[in-house]
């Protein structure tokens, strides 16, 4: 482009930028030029000029442990994703999902957002270190939990929401309320984790948790009802709370199997839900985490961040709900 012009590209970049002193005779031979050879300026390079691309980009970190993208039954990724697109678009920005922007070989444009969103961050997070080091804007959705206080977080109340279930649990009659989590080191499963502790502290009992790989979806089934279930166990549980619905929709399976009946006998629920749960027979008790204001929030400050405003806490999410259904609701005895 320069050569065409018989200009140097620094000539070219102010012309077609409107920077520096460029006299108007050769910023129209430039433009005429560029015209005519179709020449287009990148805009990857057009915005770190203007220190801002009108891009922000979503980590959604729990893909980093399953084998897919796209796992069955499960729309709260999707949903996250959609909501968080439309709201980028309201605000004039443009959204890129970004797998792990710290992983050899990553493209360029992985890191080329003004902002970036990171959904449940692991402890001591590689991501997150990243982007502070490199003075990048971004908002967590979930605290990384060795540094709750260190970054700009909407806090999920994990804590809260898995109160919310085991109170729930608790009211349909249980008083042996087994938790099981995933094994990633987020505040979904630590804070759950410690809930239920509290409420076992409280009534004198030995907690009961397993954590299982959220990649074993519903194969998880049989080694959480015999882990629970088999050999000499002095109590069973009556209540299962699982984090993710594939887990509990695998334990529904492998329950009836084993003439285990729910909610007769084994009151089910889980914390973030799947399509399984709401087809299943019985339908299973889920949290509603409401993704899509979750990410109209989380996308509403990445953009305040990326425009410079100064973001101050504490910031949360909409409070979750229950969407109750037949694997805790027992028909009335007598």
């Amino acid at each position: 482009m320069a050569r065409a012009a018989g200009v140097s590209p620094t000539t070219v970049s102010h012309a077609l930028n409107g920077k520096g002193t460029v006299r108007k005779e050769t910023v129209e031979r430039v433009q005429r030029v560029a015209t005519e050879i179709g020449y287009r300026p990148s805009p990857i390079a057009q915005g770190l000029q203007r220190s801002r691309l009108g891009l922000l980009a979503l980590v959604i970190r729990p893909f980093h442990s399953l084998d897919t993208f796209l796992p069955e039954g499960v729309d709260y990724f999707l949903r996250i994703a959609g909501a968080a697109g439309v709201t980028a678009m309201e605000h004039g920005y443009s959204l890129m999902m970004v797998d792990d922007p710290t992983r050899p070989g990553v493209p360029f444009s992985a890191r080329a957002a003004d902002a970036y969103i990171v959904t449940e961050p692991f402890e001591n997070d590689p991501v997150l270190t990243m982007l502070s080091e490199q003075h990048i804007p971004f908002v967590t959705v979930g605290a990384d939990p060795a540094r709750r206080d260190e970054f700009i977080t909407l806090d999920e109340g994990a804590d809260q929401q898995a109160q919310l279930m085991i109170t729930h649990l608790a009211e349909a009659g249980a008083q042996r309320i087994a938790l099981v989590t995933g094994t990633d080191r987020n505040d979904w499963n630590l804070g759950s984790q410690r809930t239920l502790e509290r409420w076992c502290a409280a009534r004198g009992h030995e907690p009961l948790i397993l954590s299982l790989p959220e990649v074993e979806g519903e194969r998880a089934g049989e080694a959480i009802v015999d882990h629970f279930f088999a050999g000499e166990r002095a109590e069973h549980p009556d209540a299962v709370f699982c984090l993710t619905g594939r887990h509990a929709a695998g334990v529904l399976q492998a329950a009836t199997r084993r003439g285990i009946r729910v909610p007769e006998d084994l009151l089910l629920a889980a914390g973030s839900g799947s399509l399984q749960n709401r087809t299943s027979r019985p339908t299973v008790t889920t949290l509603n985490l409401r993704p899509e204001e979750t990410a109209q929030r989380a996308v509403e400050i990445a953009v305040r961040l990326a425009e410079g405003e100064r973001v101050e806490g504490p910031l949360s999410v909409p409070r979750a709900t229950l969407d109750i259904r037949e694997s805790t609701s027992r028909p009335p005895r007598g």
